[in-house]
């Protein structure tokens, strides 16, 4: 591991701040299509990240160019997943969604390895503390480089100056590993909730309005995931688990975990300044309808390097990216703010009615839009009326979400026109920028 007292280069073609999974995946792609990159931390590199087991889409593996994880960074993953409205009995029931359970300390270990060997140098215990004019003054000296990226997430480097996210926007999340002291008892809870080994059992609304409990067993161990947004009067994440685990004989001592805070809301509408671009959770890139950014990390890290590398700058990025997926984590944003109006018996109440049903969760967890044939047309307004209240509320976000997908489609190339863009996406969307 690099220590704070390694000197840096004087310039480079890319300084990344942040060597989490998007900020090593990022200088893993520039390093490996020619650029010089530097990568800092400013925590030790083998504690950047998240250190705990993540949900990753297989598919964005493919689309950032990483390899599909193998081995123990592999925990499970495209098993049955049950959906309950709190724990039961209704419930949603995918098979074959795609997601796949990550040990993201293994999964940031490796893409750091990649970027090492494409030539990127990585250098821990290094603060980026600002940027003017190309160059980046750190806590190790300055740098000039021609793009500066911050890939520190909510609460690190801020190089944009990024506005206060409201706290009704923030997801306090939490995972654990736990050993399974008493495997009998642990298959009961299984069976108790209709689940086996191996797939994961996802009990939402159990906090209230936006929060989930995802429970699954590996042979001698348990994994277990929580989030809510504590702003709406819910227990965090973190004190769910810790309940969760208290009230259960079955499971033993934490293996390994953490919790954090993660951005929700729509993307930032402005990513880049000058030199100085936002990637990952620095610029809300996080798939709010179940607060994953990993994936979408890894992808934008590419696209970026790909513009980079072909002669383009951070505005080239910027109006890809938002074109391309800007509109996707928009819509289902506002269906985020849709569900953490709902009470757990209206939850239940959706769920009965049909509209929230396998195809559609399916849609949510591999981050795209539910296709809309003529059969599933046709059973919408039955659907609705079984809905009853919640059916107002629900049809109004669906026409939102429908309405900002063409607007981000043309995300303007010219920054002049942003701030009526900005204006018009905001009336839409109902939350802050």
């Amino acid at each position: 591991m690099s220590t704070p007292a390694q000197t840096l280069p004087d310039r480079v073609d890319l300084l990344v701040a942040g060597a989490g999974t998007t900020g090593a995946a990022l200088a893993g792609a520039a390093a490996a299509r020619g650029l010089r990159v530097l990568c800092v931390d400013r925590g030790a590199l083998d504690a950047a990240g998240a250190r705990w087991v993540n949900g990753v889409r297989g598919e964005a593996f493919e689309e950032a160019g990483v390899p599909l994880p193998e081995g123990e960074e592999r925990r499970g993953g495209g098993d049955a997943f049950h959906m309950l409205a709190g724990f039961g009995p209704e419930r949603v029931l995918i098979r074959g969604h795609g997601v796949l359970a990550v040990d993201m300390r293994l999964l940031v270990a490796r893409l750091q390895e990649r970027a090492r060997e494409a030539g990127a140098e990585l250098v821990g215990g290094v603060d980026v503390l600002g940027v003017e004019g190309g160059v980046a003054r750190t806590s190790a000296g300055t740098v000039r480089a021609d793009v500066v990226a911050d890939a520190t997430g909510l609460t690190g480097a801020r190089l944009l100056g990024s506005p206060a996210i409201p706290r009704t926007d923030i997801c306090a999340a939490a995972q654990a590993v736990h050993a399974i002291t008493d495997p009998a008892g642990a298959r009961a809870f299984l069976a108790a909730h209709g689940a086996a080994e191996g797939e994961t059992l996802c009990f939402a609304g159990v906090a209230g309005g936006y929060s989930i409990l995802n429970v699954s067993v590996h042979g001698e161990e348990v994994d277990i995931l929580t989030g809510s947004i504590p702003a709406h009067g819910h227990e965090s994440g973190r004190a769910l688990l810790e309940r969760f685990v208290a009230e259960r004989s079955w499971i033993g001592s934490r293996r390994f975990g953490g919790h954090r805070a993660i951005p929700l809301g729509r993307p930032r509408d402005v990513m880049t300044d000058g030199p100085v671009v936002a990637i990952g959770d620095a610029a809300r890139q996080v798939f709010s309808a179940h607060g994953s950014g990993v994936g979408p990390g890894m992808v934008a890290a590419r696209m970026l390097a790909e513009a980079l590398a072909h002669g383009g700058g951070p505005e080239d990025y910027a109006v890809r990216w938002m074109r391309r997926h800007g509109g996707l984590f928009a819509a289902y944003d506002v269906f985020r703010r849709f569900s953490q109006t709902l009470t757990l018996p209206r939850l239940r109440r959706l769920f009965a009615s049909g509209l929230l049903d396998a195809e559609s969760t399916a849609a949510g967890l591999q981050q795209v839009l539910p296709a809309v044939g003529l059969e599933r047309a046709a059973s919408l307004p039955r659907g609705l009326l079984r809905a009853g209240a919640v059916s107002g509320p629900l049809a109004a976000a669906g026409a939102r979400m429908a309405a900002l997908l063409p607007l981000y489609a043309r995300y303007p190339r010219d920054p002049a026109r942003r701030a009526g863009w900005s204006r018009a996406v905001a009336a839409l969307h109902g939350g802050a920028a």
